[in-house]
């Protein structure tokens, strides 16, 4: 079984802590990378932590995540979620499981954001929990790939 996990994150996320904190509170992506290795630790899984501002860039890093064995990937795909049809050809061709979070509920907010093309090719969707939704995405995922929690 592989044991490495794939996080990546999209657009404006390096300024989490400091953008729009009514909306994404003030926990930095420091902070986000420091509990998915925790989370995934707790399963014997490693992680591959990355942000990019550039659609290639995040296209890139999901075919790295295949071509390096990966496990799987957890993507916030920020504002890609509604435009880029590029990461969502991306996420069928690499054929590991994809999980998709957002720190919000993308279903409150304006309605352009309601539509996800990542959703259509990832095996699920966690949003709305805060920064806790990488958590569960990671334990979902963990669960996907047959980690079991370690004692």
């Amino acid at each position: 079984m592989a044991t490495t996990i794939h996080v990546l994150n999209g657009p404006n996320m390096n300024l989490l802590g400091t953008r729009e904190p009514e909306k994404y509170g003030t926990t930095t992506l420091a902070d986000v990378e420091a509990l998915c290795r925790a989370t995934a630790r707790r399963f014997g899984i490693d992680i591959v932590f990355r942000q990019t501002n550039g659609e290639g860039e995040m296209v890139t890093h999901i075919q790295e995540a295949r071509a390096q064995g990966a496990a799987g990937i957890v993507i916030n795909p920020a504002g890609y979620t509604t435009t880029s049809i590029a990461i969502m050809d991306a996420i069928f061709a690499v054929g590991i499981p994809v999980i998709e979070c957002h720190i919000t509920n993308i279903h409150q907010r304006e309605a352009f954001r309601h539509n996800s093309y990542v959703s259509k090719a990832a095996k699920a969707v966690l949003a709305g929990f805060g920064v806790n939704s990488y958590a569960l995405a990671i334990i979902g995922l963990a669960g996907m790939v047959g980690a079991k929690e370690k004692n």
